[in-house]
């Protein structure tokens, strides 16, 4: 995410009247959101030719675009990441499941919401159509880079009544016969769409690791991306921490500067004291992540959640000290301020993460 600083950051917080001299100015001033459960939510795989339902989930795209699948109208789930030719994912990244060159669904509903995925809604059908093929049928939204990505990352219920052993992950190029998408207008200007899968054609040679084991699929990719999600809110953060210590080191107010305002240098202090302990949160996910660790899903949990919910605060509290004109269109705060807020959802929403968490920690109390 490119963030451009506007270059006027005079405008707010405590503002000293007298010093505006001749000049008086007036200081100032996902559809379905949530993260339902997760595991119900792939195309469903089914032996008849009904392909009705949907699922679709987030993930990072790499190469050629990928989209990914995913019906995020319980939640919400969207690639921060996507590079090269997009790839969208299905899933649920939303509402927690993975995103890998894929994005969002929501509606699946068994052991996989403990673990992030959401299922809310219809599930996207896989019906078998001859060896080692199916069609999906269904509508995934709230997709990361739908409808303009390359690929989709699509889980399907390929087995009825498996719970999450019953779910397929397939790699979906955009230009199969049966898929259409349309773009969907944000609050934040990240990409997003909706797909509709009319009996889309899928092989065994789009199937991403193993049929019916989509599902670790999707948690693998959680574990990785949660923390990327996490640096890139650790990254909004010190954006606004950096513009606020400008501001209010150049700002005339009160006969000084605001930094010299006992509450507002506190304020800044505690921005950046959570700033930091994000980061260091997140280089300890990635660092877990790399060394295969025991405890990867807890600390990616931890990551995200830490980071994404302090670079809302951090961010908030810039608008503050800033003023009326932190919500101008075109200042760096204004954007910020309307990027910031998704990243508490997809990937996973933040009571999604405690509830992990608290899950993986109860575990290990259990095993001792």
């Amino acid at each position: 995410m490119r963030v451009a600083a506007d270059g006027d950051l005079r405008g707010g917080g405590a503002t000293d009247a007298a010093a505006r001299e001749p000049r008086a100015e007036a200081d100032g001033g996902l559809q379905g959101g949530g993260s339902p459960d997760a595991v119900a939510q792939a195309p469903r795989a089914e032996a008849d030719g009904d392909l009705r339902g949907g699922g679709a989930m987030d993930a990072v795209a790499r190469g050629p675009r990928v989209a990914a699948d995913g019906d995020l109208r319980g939640g919400g789930a969207m690639d921060a990441v996507a590079r090269g030719p997009r790839v969208a994912a299905d899933g649920a990244s939303g509402e927690g499941w993975p995103a890998q060159g894929a994005a969002g669904d929501g509606r699946s509903a068994e052991g996989a919401s403990r673990e992030g995925w959401s299922a809310e809604g219809a599930v996207l059908t896989g019906v078998p159509d001859g060896p080692a093929r199916w069609r999906l049928t269904g509508e995934k939204c709230w997709i990361s880079n739908a409808p303009e990505a390359d690929f989709y990352t699509v889980f399907a219920r390929t087995t009825p009544g498996a719970g999450a052993r019953g779910v397929t992950a397939f790699l979906v190029p955009a230009d199969r016969p049966g898929l259409t998408g349309r773009g969907l207008d944000m609050l934040s200007p990240h990409p997003i769409g909706a797909l509709d899968f009319d009996a889309v054609p899928v092989t065994a040679d789009d199937v991403l690791g193993e049929a019916d084991r989509g599902f670790r699929v999707a948690m693998g990719t959680l574990n990785l991306f949660r923390p990327s999600v996490g640096a890139f809110a650790v990254g909004m953060a010190q954006a606004a921490l950096d513009a606020t210590l400008a501001h209010t080191a150049g700002r005339d107010a009160f006969g000084g500067r605001l930094k010299d305002l006992q509450a507002v240098a506190h304020q800044v202090a505690e921005m950046a004291l959570r700033t930091e302990a994000a980061r260091l949160m997140v280089h300890a996910a990635a660092s877990a992540y790399d060394a295969d660790a025991p405890d990867v899903p807890r600390r990616s949990a931890m990551a995200k959640l830490l980071a994404t919910e302090t670079a809302q605060y951090v961010v908030d509290a810039a608008v503050q000290l800033h003023g009326a004109r932190a919500l101008q269109r075109g200042h760096l705060l204004e954007h910020l301020y309307r990027e910031v807020r998704a990243p508490r959802i997809y990937e996973g929403a933040s009571e999604v993460q405690r509830g992990i968490i608290a899950k993986e920690l109860y575990a290990r109390q259990e095993a001792r």
